[in-house]
């Protein structure tokens, strides 16, 4: 007898989410928006990532803290929770905050997929400029924002977004990122979240000639003193796909870049350094007052 597979819809501001059980791999979900993929997690096997740019992630954070050491991680956009999940099945405990744009789709992620008992994971629904934006504990301003209803009871960190060791800015509005929440303003905030040591992974989607991608790196070199490039794709080659491209930032070294063996086989490309300055070229900072939204993958430019 075939077994069921769980599915569920969700209407979303005049768009439909939905979340679908692999009929070949059981326990393994995809999420989408308006038909894009969004997250694919695995709840039998949690550090089995889908897709390279997250891997790349993944082997960023494995690296941003010993071994099973706890490590406070800001998630920017929460899909399905799939680095949440991987972050909590390599290190338990380990305080996690979420900010989301979509309560409903959160809550309804979370109710088909529960997160592992004990995790640590707060979430604060609403947009994650405005949430950056807020006043910082010391600046003298107004309080940070509430913690939104599907936060836990966990008590290990500040509820605040603050001293951040590792911060996924992964902000899709469906197929593209709004330029209110790639600007060198924007990244700011999120520097000053972020802990001294801290490293900022910024997903984007991008192909040749990878304008918006070096806009976004010319504009991190500005707020980051460490800035390297990851991408699947060759960046010299004219006919290559749309594909991920994943900025990392710190004010330290890059462990990426003082050890490119943790990002596996086959090396993904990495541009760093006076090649990333290259490659920048002169693209143009991005600011509030001179942002563009990210390409949109059905743009007749990529046909």
């Amino acid at each position: 007898m075939p077994r069921n597979r769980r599915v569920f819809s969700l209407s979303l501001d005049n768009r439909k989410a939905k979340l679908v059980e692999s009929k070949r791999r059981p326990g393994r979900y995809e999420l989408s928006v308006d038909g894009i993929p969004q997250s694919v997690v695995s709840m039998t096997e949690p550090t089995e990532l889908e897709y390279a740019y997250i891997q790349h992630i993944a082997r960023a954070i494995d690296a941003a803290a010993e071994p099973g050491e706890p490590l406070f991680t800001v998630h920017l956009g929460a899909g399905a929770l799939t680095l949440a999940r991987y972050v909590e099945a390599t290190r338990a405990g380990s305080p996690q905050l979420v900010v989301e744009f979509e309560p409903a789709l959160y809550a309804a992620v979370i109710a088909a997929l529960p997160l592992a008992a004990g995790a640590d994971l707060r979430v604060i629904f609403g947009d994650a400029r405005a949430v950056a934006d807020a006043e910082l504990p010391g600046e003298g301003r107004t309080p940070s924002p509430a913690l939104g209803a599907g936060a836990t009871d966990a008590t290990a960190v500040d509820t605040d977004w603050v001293d951040a060791r590792f911060t996924v800015v992964d902000l899709w509005d469906a197929a593209v990122i709004r330029h209110r929440v790639a600007s060198q303003e924007f990244y700011r905030r999120v520097a000053a979240r972020s802990a001294a040591d801290g490293v900022v992974a910024v997903n984007l989607l991008d192909g040749h000639p990878f304008e918006y991608s070096r806009r976004q790196a010319a504009t991190l070199s500005t707020v980051f003193d460490h800035v390297a490039v990851v991408l699947d794709a060759d960046p010299t080659d004219e006919e290559g796909p749309l594909n991920n491209v994943v900025i990392f930032a710190s004010e330290e070294p890059l462990d990426i870049v003082t050890t490119p063996d943790l990002l596996g086989t086959p090396r993904p490309h990495m541009l760093h350094d006076g090649q990333l300055t290259s490659w920048i070229d002169e693209a143009r900072i991005m600011t509030d007052a001179d942002g563009t939204d990210s390409p949109d993958p059905d743009d007749p430019i990529w046909d």
